[in-house]
């Protein structure tokens, strides 16, 4: 499947890489040098990288693959959301707002906010990878 980034705009609760950028840079401040903060985020980023592999490879696996794979891609996601919000957590009770995670919103208010998690944890395994060169 060809897709490309106008598509993916066009996706409910799709978020623009400004929106993106906007988010990471938000959540870099308020983590700052805090060791502990840099530690739930570098867990946080080990869960993107996991799920992105899943993400990256599902067009290419055929149907069978997929059903075989959805169990372990929707619990890697589901990690992916505790960290998160393990990281928005900790940053709270340091005196920062937090506000990003209130940005990618909650599962619970809308199915496709968890989407938006996954497509932002996507983004911080781009600008990761972007930067290992």
């Amino acid at each position: 499947m060809l897709s490309n980034y106008t598509e993916y705009l066009e996706s409910p609760k799709s978020l623009s890489i400004e929106t993106m950028q906007s988010i990471h840079s938000q959540m870099i401040s308020e983590i700052g040098n805090d060791a502990e903060g840099l530690e739930i985020y570098d867990e946080l980023i080990e869960k993107a990288v996991k799920y992105a592999s899943y993400r990256a490879n599902w067009f290419v696996w055929d149907k069978e693959e997929r059903i075989e794979r959805d169990p372990v891609r929707s619990s890697c996601h589901n990690g992916l959301i505790i960290e998160f919000n393990m990281l928005a957590r900790y940053l709270k009770m340091q005196g920062k707002a937090a506000a990003w995670r209130d940005e990618l919103g909650y599962e619970e208010d809308d199915k496709y906010n968890r989407k938006a998690i996954g497509d932002f944890a996507c983004y911080l395994v781009f600008i990761n990878s972007l930067n290992a060169r």
